[in-house]
């Protein structure tokens, strides 16, 4: 059965038990402070195990694709080595959501495996929940029971804790699990020890290809368990395992799921999968890298430096990595892998078929990056190995290690292996400890404690009221405080709130709240998953008192002239650049807003015009915002909105049009009744914001006038200094052209100065010891100019060996230059030579062998680099 097919057959089986179908989430998260990446089916159903919202169906299936490389669920140093890991997964699951429990979920579970799919009974064990003294809990007698009445006993496994009891995090939902293990080994080696013993023990051959969770309690923050009010069932199934199972095959990456891409591979590098090794842990890292890059690019999140971003550019850079080492790729490679991704994920993903184009554009620019830092990282090594071998050392301190990794992304499997290539070591252990200080620094600024939620009012649901109301009369549901080293900080939930929370780029609304007794400031506005959260500078004295939620209305009117003109820009840009700009990021605040999209090149000064006054237009023509709540999405797509790749929506969404002919968009946004409202539009800024992806920046209304009339003010100053001319223009390029020429006669004096300088030098050589040496104190205009004299005087001599100590513009320089020769047969080191004396000046310095220069803060020191050089060499 191909891979295509078992996934159908898996959501075609569920929909025959009444369950609703429900599309993946995005693999990036938002507004969901505790993830980065979706790790799990059930986290776009988190709500309503939280309790924060109702299910909108009581049984659901879907194929969710998850990524696992940060935090508790850390599968990345493990891809590639075995052959059941990745990085990327889709993970299958039914849900139930206080609706049908544990019996429904075992015996379906079991007829789909066994029944459906065929795979063999003798080869799957269960395994059930042992009990937990700490928490009090009993073995899951009842999930035993139930599996009693389907499998032989001696094919069920008591589980402990850690294997057999899931929690969602410190806090929250959680409850005993069943885990279903197949054991796919051949018949010799099953008939020697039973497969009952390798599970949960890591064996290739024995995994864990389902898991059923039994949400019963709910974990607070003193680590007690409580009942949950209504039982859920919560099961993943691993996709790539199971097609595995079901093809009979030894490795995930032999199932067709992986096979296209090994092929290609294969034919690229010219190199056989399964033949060797380091060479198949390669080719295994590059064709599950793959799919996690495409699939997280697809979703919005580009690889950058920091937080997500950097987790995805570190997936890549490893990528290319194994392929640069083992492949020999020293060439892009990676981005000619999309195509296969559009063609075998485009059916079931359709957002990387839709983008395959720019997937690819932004993955070549990152491989042609991090080559250009091997190859940068590969000159440093050759450095440090030449000071190593100076000083009779041969290994590579852990710290220096650490700093290629940190400073320059050189990794260090790369950094070790070209040390055995060269006879060296490498302090590992230095490395470590290097690395985990910056974890517990990273740690220590990070570390929160978030209390639990005391409920204040019974929760009949929250109402946001933001689009039509500024003012609410409202109840504080429930608030919480987080600790951490920068002090406490205080959350609450109203049942009814006009305050907008941070999304979609645009900020979170600011206020107040009003009891007959106290005001308190309402600092910001966030989402927490589905919840709106509002942080506040104190706690109320009376929480359960009546308050009046008053939203700052100067704040709001401003950032919802630049979330309107944000609209505004991107149908503007497409009408200029072409449709296949897409947003990529946003921020709108009440100062400005900024625009990210897909386009790879810089705009012109005339298209940045026509996109300013085709702004400026829509402006002037006071549209009215068309508002359309409760839209079904189905219904919205076909209006022609523009949705957001990435964005997770349901199945009623809300339009937001200005002008049906120019701009509709899915948004929640607050925006202006008329776009008269927004006054004026200046683009103020325009450039590259990643591989791929350009970044404007505009302001409106007050802040353009505010633009224009210090650009204007500008322009009278330079006027002002240039005694107010006719032609502005003509005047400047006359200084311009007056300055140009002063300056080139400026650079022959200089020129005619330091060929006087080397005249004299020349004249200074003192020969012995089979080289030319020539120690001296300089003054020169720049430091160009002693570079350059360095290397005439280097190519004048021969066997020269070169000091100069060199007063540049009162600052203090040295320049080191050694002939060829005598740095091979002298073992003479430029830079070595140069950190040494560069302490006379308080400065520091490097360089090549041959060659090295160095800085320093004490000019008065250039003497005794000349006394000290000149006792060391003279």
């Amino acid at each position: 059965m191909e891979a295509k097919k078992i996934r159908s057959t898996f959501i075609e089986f569920f929909q025959s038990k009444q369950h609703q179908y429900v599309p993946s989430s995005p693999i990036v998260v938002k507004n969901d402070p505790t993830l980065m990446f979706t790790n799990a089916g059930m986290n776009q159903f988190k709500d309503a195990f939280l309790g924060n919202e109702i299910a909108k169906f009581p049984r659901v299936a879907n194929s969710q694709k998850c990524l696992r490389v940060s935090g508790k669920h850390n599968d990345l140093e493990e891809v590639g080595v075995d052959t059941y890991h990745h990085t990327m997964f889709e993970m299958l699951g039914n849900w139930s959501f206080g609706d049908y429990f544990k019996k429904e979920a075992i015996t379906w579970a079991w007829e789909l495996l066994t029944e459906v799919y065929g795979l063999d009974q003798d080869r799957l064990y269960v395994s059930v929940f042992e009990g937990d003294q700490g928490d009090n809990l009993g073995m899951d007698q009842e999930a035993y029971d139930f599996w009693k009445a389907i499998v032989p006993e001696d094919r069920i496994i008591m589980g402990n804790k850690k294997d057999n009891f899931w929690e969602m995090g410190d806090v929250g939902p959680c409850g005993p699990c069943s885990e279903i293990h197949i054991d796919l080994r051949p018949d010799a080696e099953r008939a020697q020890i039973a497969g009952k013993d390798l599970v949960n023990n890591d064996h290739e051959q024995v995994i864990e290809i389902w898991n059923l969770v039994f949400m019963q309690f709910n974990r607070v923050s003193d680590g007690s368990l409580k009942a949950l009010p209504a039982t859920h069932v919560d099961t993943g199934m691993g996709f790539e395992r199971l097609v595995r199972a079901i093809q009979h095959k030894s490795s995930n990456y032999d199932t067709d799921l992986f096979a296209p891409f090994l092929d290609a591979l294969a034919k690229k590098s010219g190199k056989v999968y399964g033949k060797d090794l380091p060479t198949d842990i390669a080719f295994r890292v590059i064709v599950d890298h793959i799919r996690a890059i495409s699939f997280t690019i697809a979703d919005g999140q580009l690889p950058s430096n920091n937080k997500a971003g950097y987790v995805i550019r570190r997936i890549l850079r490893r990528a290319v990595r194994y392929g640069y080492t083992f492949l020999g790729f020293h060439e892009p490679f990676l981005y000619e892998l999309t195509s296969l991704i559009a063609d075998n994920f485009g059916d079931i993903f359709p957002e990387v078929r839709q983008q395959q184009e720019f997937i690819a554009k932004v993955i070549f620019e990152e491989e042609t990056s991090f080559l250009r830092t091997l190859d940068n990282g590969l000159k440093m090594l050759d450095q440090i190995k030449a000071e190593l071998a100076e000083k009779g050392e041969n290994v590579i301190p852990g710290k220096t290690a650490f700093e290629l990794y940190d400073t320059f992304g050189f990794p260090l499997d790369l950094t070790s292996l070209i040390a055995r290539e060269s006879g060296l070591s490498l302090d590992e252990k230095g490395f470590t400890r290097e690395m985990e200080e910056q974890k517990s620094r990273s740690r220590a600024a990070s570390e929160s404690e978030t209390g639990d939620w005391v409920v204040v009012n019974e929760d009949d649901g929250v109402e946001f009221v933001g689009y039509d109301f500024l003012e609410a009369d409202s109840r504080i549901i429930k608030y919480r405080v987080i600790s951490d080293k920068k002090g406490d900080k205080y959350q609450l939930v109203l049942d009814k709130t006009p305050f907008y929370a941070e999304s979609g780029g645009q900020v979170g609304d600011t206020g107040i709240l009003i009891s007959d007794t106290e005001t308190i400031k309402v600092i910001d506005t966030k989402k927490e998953n589905d919840l709106i959260v509002h942080f506040v500078e104190k706690l109320p004295a009376y929480p359960a008192a009546n308050f009046g939620a008053e939203v700052d209305a100067e704040k709001r009117f401003l950032t919802e002239n630049n979330h309107t003109a944000t609209h505004l820009l991107q149908a503007a840009l497409k009408e200029v650049l072409g449709d296949h700009i897409q947003q990529r990021g946003s921020l709108v605040n009440q100062n400005l807003l900024r625009f990210d999209f897909s386009h790879f090149s810089k705009l012109t000064d005339a298209e940045i015009s026509k996109v300013e006054d085709i702004v400026n237009e829509k402006i002037r023509q006071n549209i009215p915002l068309v508002e359309q709540r409760n839209v079904p999405i189905e219904e919205a797509k076909k209006q022609g909105a523009t949705a957001l790749f990435g964005e997770k929506y349901g199945d009623f969404v809300r339009v937001v049009t200005f002008d049906r002919d120019f701009s509709v968009e899915l948004c929640g946004g607050t925006h202006v009744p008329q776009t008269s409202q927004i006054g004026l539009f200046k683009i103020v800024s325009e450039g590259s914001s990643a591989s791929g992806v350009r970044r404007i920046e505009a302001v409106t209304a007050e802040a353009a006038e505010r633009y224009y009339r210090e650009q204007e003010e500008l322009l009278k100053k330079v006027q002002e200094i240039l005694k107010n001319p006719k032609d502005l223009t003509k005047s400047l390029e006359g200084l311009i052209q007056e300055r140009n020429e002063l300056k080139k006669e400026l650079e022959e004096l200089h020129l005619e100065k330091a060929g006087a300088v080397k005249a004299e030098l020349l004249r200074k050589f003192v020969e012995g010891e089979g080289m030319n040496t020539l120690i001296a104190q300089v003054t020169l205009p720049n430091a160009d100019s002693l570079k350059k004299l360095a290397y005439e005087l280097k190519n004048e001599v021969e066997k020269a060996f070169v000091i100069l100590a060199a007063n540049i513009s009162e600052k203090p320089q040295i320049a080191v230059i050694i002939d060829e020769e005598l740095v091979k047969n002298k073992a003479l080191n430029a830079g070595q030579i140069v950190r040494d004396l560069a302490k006379e000046i308080q400065g520091g310095g490097g360089g090549q062998p041959f060659f090295a220069t160095a800085g320093g803060k004490n000019l008065a020191g250039l003497e005794n680099v000349v006394a000290k050089a000149k006792e060391l060499y003279l």
